[in-house]
């Protein structure tokens, strides 16, 4: 089974790319702290890859410093350096994104959204089909 769920931020505001197939695609890299003994904090750093619908959601309303959690699987990808060496690497390709942190604490990007724009809904209960 090849499943992964990591809890990190957002290290750098996203790009939206296009593939000459004319597909939307986006990389960005997600700060993971991991648990360590001593009192300095650790954190692994992973390349998360979005494609498609996900990556033009990704682009629009993620940034710098956005706590999410990113779900999908793991995948080799093979390259060739500058020097003709081969080389391998290891990316999450996302399957599914999730806020984690309120709006935008911590966040430096400015997705536009208003949130005060929002309407309220009344919990008055009444007019529900069940109780």
């Amino acid at each position: 089974m090849n499943d992964v769920k990591l809890l990190g931020r957002i290290t750098a505001d996203l790009e939206l790319r296009s593939t000459n197939t004319g597909r939307s695609v986006t990389t960005f890299t997600l700060a993971v702290d991991r648990a360590s003994k001593s009192s300095e904090k650790e954190a692994d750093f992973f390349t998360i890859v979005c494609w498609n619908k996900l990556a033009e959601f990704a682009t629009r309303y993620l940034g710098k410093g956005r706590q999410i959690v990113v779900s999908g699987r793991l995948q080799n990808r093979k390259w060739q350096d500058k020097q003709g060496q081969n080389r391998i690497s290891t990316e999450v390709i996302a399957d599914n994104l999730y806020f984690a942190d309120s709006k935008h604490a911590g966040a430096t990007h400015d997705t536009g959204i208003n949130y005060n724009e929002f309407e309220v809904i009344d919990d008055d209960d009444d007019d529900l089909p069940f109780n």
